[in-house]
């Protein structure tokens, strides 16, 4: 049993470097050649994987510049489905979003993304669209969690709450003079918030 838990998890490991690796090529080849400048056929060359694999991973040029989804285990998303860790709803989300930041890439990394959104409409509309499905992912999940009673607005101001204060922390990534990761910037970001809520 412990093997098969062991081959589901390095599977989905690779499976994950894989997409990542797909969208760092996607990244470059749009950084060097634009959005409109090379085909999937590049693309799947650049990153070493066949057309017919590269679309297992991404319909399209948009998704693979963007990335895969950020990633919330079973574990992680039971347990708030559960009421946990801490039984405060702001805390728990804090958590969820702790476990998607150990993928944030390096600060070069998102330096580029960052450029890339900026100067590329249909980057940044796709980003906004992914950014609102995984929004009203989260509020069914929040509603899962608080019952039919817990009014949806509330659960939508907890998670663009909860964006502004990552955006804010990945502003201070890629300047802090101390070099420290997306996820303790996260924490400051809130105790902060929370000081100015209270």
């Amino acid at each position: 049993m412990h093997f098969m838990v062991q081959s589901a998890v390095s599977r989905t490991d690779r499976r994950r470097a894989t997409a990542l690796r797909i969208s760092e090529c996607a990244q470059q080849l749009t950084d060097t050649h634009g959005l409109d400048g090379f085909t999937l056929e590049d693309l799947a060359q650049a990153a070493g994987v066949s057309r017919r694999t590269l679309f297992n991973y991404f319909p399209g040029k948009v998704d693979a510049v963007l990335g895969p989804d950020p990633d919330v285990t079973p574990q992680a998303r039971d347990v708030f489905r559960a009421g946990g860790p801490h039984r405060d709803l702001v805390e728990d989300l804090a958590v969820l979003a702790h476990t998607m930041l150990t993928d944030v890439p390096a600060r070069e990394a998102v330096t580029l993304q960052r450029r890339l959104l900026r100067s590329n409409p249909r980057l940044l509309a796709g980003a906004i669209e992914r950014f609102e499905q995984m929004s009203e992912h989260l509020v069914a999940e929040i509603l899962t969690r608080e019952g039919p009673a817990f009014d949806a607005d509330r659960a939508r101001v907890a998670i663009r709450l909860l964006s502004a204060l990552l955006e804010v922390s990945l502003d201070r990534f890629l300047t802090d003079p101390a070099q420290r990761d997306v996820a303790d910037l996260f924490t400051d970001s809130l105790r902060t918030a929370r000081e100015l809520l209270a």
